[in-house]
C-alpha cells in the first residue's frame, strides 16, 4: 500500500491535474508511453498547448519524460510521491466516462498505427532473421531453456540489455515485478513497444541507451539478461563487466549466445563481430566480473553440429551474497 502523501505533495498533485486537458493527459499516460505528436492526434489540440500541460505535469512529478533518439516520450510516473498522487487521482475517475472513453478510442487508433509501422519494419528484417534461425535449434526450445535458466527464484526487477524486439521482456516480465529493456536502436524499440502493448504486458518498459553506459544505478536489478548481443560487440568482455555491475547483491546475470562456429557469412552479411564463444571464455569473463557461474547449458542443433549453430546459456550469481552452491555444468 502506498504511503500517505504529505500536505504539500497532495496539493501539488491536485493543482497539476486540476485542469481538463491535464487530467486527460494523465489518464492517457497511465495507459501507454506516448509522444507529443501522438497526444496531439488523440486530444486534437495544438502542440504548444500539449507541451505546456506536459511540462506542468512533469514538474509536479506526475509524469516522466525520456528521450529516444530525436523523439521524447512521456508516461505516468512509476515510483515516488508523484506516482502515488497520480494513482490516487486516477482512481477517482470513472473509466466509462464519455470523455475518457473517447480518448481511449483515439489511443487505440494511435497504437494500431504504431503497431503497423513497427510490423512493416519487422517484416523487412524477418527474412534475414529466419535465415539465422534455420541454423540452430528451434526458437521454442531456446526460450524454454531461458525460462528454466531464469529459475523460480523471485526477482523484483529485470533488465534486458539489447532488448531488440522485446522478446525477452515478453517471456520473463510475468515472472518479475518490473522489467526494463534497453536498446540503442529507436526502430527496434518501436517494435518492442508495439509487441509489449499487443501482449498486454503492463509491468515492462523500454529505453534507448548504450549498454556500455547504461542509464541505471549500479546493483539495481535482480536479474540481468544479455541475449544474442555479445557477438555484435567489439568488447564483449567489457559489456559483461558493465552488465555484472548492474546486478544486485545475490542477483543473477543470464547470458545467451552462440558457441564458436565458422559461419563467416554472419560476419560479412549480418555484422557479427565475433563468430561465437567458447563456454570457458564467457564463464571466465563472468567470474572476473564478480559472478559465480552456477549453470551452463548447450543447445545443439538437430543432427549434430556440422555447419549449424549451437546456442549456449550461462547463469552467473553475484557472489556478494555468498558462494553459490551446487554448480551445474552441462557444457563440455
Amino acid at each position: 500500500m502506498a504511503e500517505p502523501l504529505s500536505f504539500q505533495q497532495a496539493l501539488e498533485g491536485l493543482k497539476a491535474a486540476g485542469e481538463a486537458t491535464r487530467l486527460r493527459l494523465l489518464l492517457l499516460l497511465a495507459e501507454a508511453e506516448l509522444t507529443v505528436t501522438e497526444l496531439v492526434d488523440i486530444l486534437r489540440q495544438s502542440q504548444p498547448r500539449i507541451s505546456r500541460h506536459l511540462k506542468l505535469l512533469a514538474e509536479a512529478g506526475l509524469v516522466e519524460r525520456f528521450r529516444e533518439g530525436a523523439w521524447a516520450f512521456y508516461r505516468k510516473a512509476g515510483r515516488g510521491p508523484g506516482a502515488d498522487a497520480a494513482d490516487a487521482l486516477l482512481g477517482l475517475v470513472d473509466p466509462a466516462d464519455p470523455v475518457v472513453a473517447r480518448d481511449r478510442v483515439r489511443l487505440t487508433e494511435v497504437r494500431a498505427a504504431r503497431a503497423a509501422a513497427a510490423q512493416a519494419h519487422f517484416a523487412r528484417l524477418a527474412p534475414e532473421w529466419d535465415r539465422i534461425r534455420s541454423l540452430h535449434v528451434a526458437e521454442e526450445a531456446v526460450e524454454q531453456a531461458i525460462v528454466e535458466a531464469a529459475g523460480t527464484q523471485p526477482a523484483g526487477t529485470l533488465l534486458d540489455l539489447g532488448t531488440g524486439t522485446g522478446r525477452m521482456l515478453q517471456l520473463l516480465a510475468p515472472k518479475v515485478g518490473h522489467a526494463v529493456g534497453l536498446d540503442a536502436s529507436p526502430a527496434m524499440l518501436a517494435i518492442a513497444r508495439a509487441n509489449l502493448e499487443k501482449a498486454g504486458i503492463r509491468n515492462a518498459e523500454v529505453r534507448q541507451g548504450d549498454l556500455f553506459a547504461p542509464p541505471f544505478v549500479s546493483a539495481s536489478f535482480d536479474l540481468v539478461v544479455v541475449h544474442s548481443v555479445l557477438h555484435y560487440l567489439d568488447d564483449p568482455a567489457g559489456a559483461l563487466r558493465q552488465a555484472a555491475s548492474l546486478v544486485a547483491p545475490g542477483g543473477r546475470l543470464l547470458v545467451v549466445d552462440f558457441a564458436a562456429h565458422t559461419q563467416e557469412f554472419l560476419r560479412s552479411e549480418f555484422g557479427h563481430r565475433r563468430l561465437g564463444f567458447a563456454p570457458s571464455e564467457v564463464a571466465g569473463w563472468m567470474q572476473a566480473a564478480g559472478l559465480d557461474v552456477i549453470a551452463e547449458r548447450a543447445l545443439e542443433p538437430p543432427g549434430g553440429e556440422g555447419d549449424k549453430l549451437t546456442v549456449l546459456l550461462w547463469v552467473g550469481r553475484d557472489r556478494r551474497a555468498g558462494r553459490a552452491e551446487d554448480r551445474t555444468r552441462e557444457v563440455a
